[in-house]
């Protein structure tokens, strides 16, 4: 295998340039997966225009049904019409997209373990790898909150966001594999790095689901019970990723007084983290109150751009100790 010797100054890292390779095909594999995902789910929506076909369907059975008994498939008593049931051809669509979404998270998943062994360290040292952990978590949140088959139409929005998060990740934040710089050489990289990607991720299809919910709620799109639905994932993703997140805020507090000499010192990235901790705590109390869920999914959104903007604004355009080195 072909290895680079790279000096971080204390000692030298050998990386695995044939083993990073793999990574990045894997990590190509991985959009171009979930892009086929994507299509295949909003194929799903497309086919819900069939449910007005549905309705003229039910129309004609009920005509039958007043000149003729209606019966279930497998009754071939004569002069009986047969009724067969049928997958709605949306939810084939649906579950398709759902399997694809799967075999793109393992593809992404090992396209994380190859760079780590390539790297020889977590595979989350630079803002490239960083955004890579998060839509690999928000991927994952996704398929799990959205497991039920009637709620995996709705995955599509969520692997569109990734797909644009993760092509943003190659094209403008691609860092060759290579050592981490001093400051983040602590076990608490593995800790609190981890910890708040997990948070974000699942924040982050919170966020969709509150968005898809407001729409619903305005247009009468998504079906007719999509209303229920979509506030109930969106409330569950965040009662999962709230104490994640707040527990990750506290681990970084620790980290900042073991590697700055204290615990907080209002960096950008802290004070941003922070907006999103009231945010969704104020979406917590909200949803809890009487009447005010509508508002609840609106600060909800709120809280999805509080923290793209801190995936991309902070590390990127404001200078602060928090912004990732190789960017």
């Amino acid at each position: 295998m072909n290895q680079m010797l790279a000096n971080t100054g204390e000692v030298t890292v050998h990386i695995d340039e044939t083993v990073a390779g793999y990574s990045q095909v894997l990590y190509g594999t991985a959009v171009g997966v979930y892009a086929l995902a994507t299509l295949l789910l909003i194929a799903a929506y497309a086919a819900t225009l069939d449910r007005f076909a549905g309705q003229r369907v039910s129309a004609a059975r009920e005509l039958v049904g007043a000149g003729a008994p209606v019966v279930a498939a497998g009754d071939n008593t004569p002069g009986r019409v047969v009724e067969e049931q049928r997958r709605p051809r949306s939810q084939v669509f649906a579950n398709m997209g759902y399997a694809v979404a799967v075999v793109g998270i393992i593809a992404h998943f090992a396209s994380l373990v190859t760079r780590g062994i390539a790297t020889d360290r977590m595979p989350w040292g630079n803002m490239f790898e960083f955004i890579s952990l998060t839509s690999l978590a928000c991927m994952i949140g996704g398929v799990v909150a959205l497991r039920e088959p009637a709620n995996r139409k709705y995955l599509g929005f969520v692997s569109l966001v990734v797909v644009v998060l993760l092509f943003i990740g190659l094209r403008f934040l691609y860092t060759d594999a290579a050592p981490v710089v001093p400051a983040l050489k602590s076990y608490w990289l593995i800790i609190h790095v981890s910890i708040i990607s997990i948070a974000s991720g699942v924040l982050l299809v919170s966020g969709v689901a509150s968005i898809l919910y407001l729409l619903a709620q305005r247009f009468g799109i998504f079906g007719e019970d999509a209303v229920d639905r979509l506030d109930r994932i969106a409330y569950r993703c965040v009662i999962f990723a709230f104490p994640l997140f707040s527990l990750g805020v506290i681990c970084g507090a620790i980290w900042a007084e073991a590697a700055w000499g204290r615990f907080w010192g209002w960096d950008p990235k802290e004070t941003v983290s922070f907006i999103s901790w009231v945010i969704y705590a104020a979406y917590l109390h909200a949803r809890a109150t009487a009447g005010w869920r509508n508002n609840a999914a609106v600060i909800n959104v709120i809280g999805f751009a509080s923290v793209l903007f801190n995936l991309f604004a902070i590390n990127l355009v404001v200078s602060g100790l928090h912004s990732y080195a190789g960017v």
